[in-house]
């Protein structure tokens, strides 16, 4: 059976240490967690063929903030970082392929550069990053993967609660929100099929949001879209021009000094109906 069907979303189980691939709160770097019931450890397949070489390639962008597994440009001590990036060329560093081991189920996750994802933390517990090995030990369980299968939720979870920010004396009896994050967002509407006219930066709106409150910027899009119903917009971002759509369900990364594409979708429309949310507290299955 295919270890990674298109669309499915799956954990990434380091064989070495039990702990799973994740996607920090800051939707750039990449490291192992035992938080295996979080939006962050969920990935998600997305397959590719590259129509030069005829050659298939799997990308993983995760759930939590929709970016790809890629190979970065700072090297690490056994060759580069893997971090989360934004797939937004037809050939960027998020080509991966799944070697399957020979005497067990477990999985080579080898770029296309031919170095493989490796967990690190073997002679140093508190050495949690994950790199891209310039090596190719095969026999390594540090490069060793399993892989888990997610089933989706019957429905969209709840959005987390809105957090009230820190506040700060503004006179003697008065008090006000002092912003301590800031985000620029730019979003799109899409129609009732998910798509959007891309070419056209008139359907882009831009502004900056002062929380990391998912629920806070749901209503600040029924907001600016003239609508007092929050519950009838859908967010997904976009990790790139060629990402595709993952659902927002958690609240805003941390440190974020980019731009984020937020598509917002109709809520009850083909395009939000067809959207998988994978259910991360069901017990793990090996595919």
């Amino acid at each position: 059976m295919d270890l990674f069907p298109d669309g499915a979303h799956v954990w990434l189980r380091s064989r070495a240490h039990g702990t799973y691939l994740y996607a920090n709160e800051d939707r750039v770097g990449v490291s192992l967690s035992p938080r295996r019931a979080s939006m962050n450890a969920a990935w998600r397949v997305h397959r590719v063929m590259d129509e030069e070489t005829h050659t298939g390639y799997l990308l993983l962008h995760g759930t939590a903030y929709g970016r790809y597994l890629a190979l970065s440009d700072s090297p690490a001590p056994r060759g580069h970082r893997a971090v989360q990036d934004d797939y937004s060329h037809r050939r960027m560093p998020v080509h991966w392929r799944a070697i399957r081991m020979w005497d067990n189920d477990d999985v080579l996750v080898r770029h296309e550069s031919k170095r493989s994802l490796r967990a690190n933390g073997k002679y140093r517990p508190w050495n949690t990053v994950v790199t891209v090995d310039a090596t190719d030990s095969m026999r390594s369980s540090m490069m060793r993967w399993v892989v888990e299968a997610i089933p989706p939720r019957p429905a969209p979870p709840d959005l987390p609660a809105p957090t009230p920010g820190p506040r700060i004396q503004h006179s003697l009896f008065r008090w006000r929100a002092k912003p301590t994050e800031d985000f620029g967002i730019r979003y799109t509407r899409a129609d009732d099929d998910g798509n959007i006219e891309e070419l056209n930066p008139l359907n882009w709106a831009n502004f900056t949001f002062y929380s990391r409150s998912v629920f806070n910027l749901r209503t600040m899009v029924a907001f600016l879209e003239n609508d007092t119903n929050v519950y009838n917009f859908t967010l997904c971002f976009r990790g790139g021009l060629y990402g595709r759509l993952t659902p927002l369900v958690v609240d805003l990364p941390m440190d974020q000094g980019q731009f984020m594409d937020i598509v917002v979708l109709t809520t009850g429309s083909p395009a939000a109906q067809a959207l998988v949310y994978p259910n991360v507290d069901e017990p793990e299955k090996d595919i």
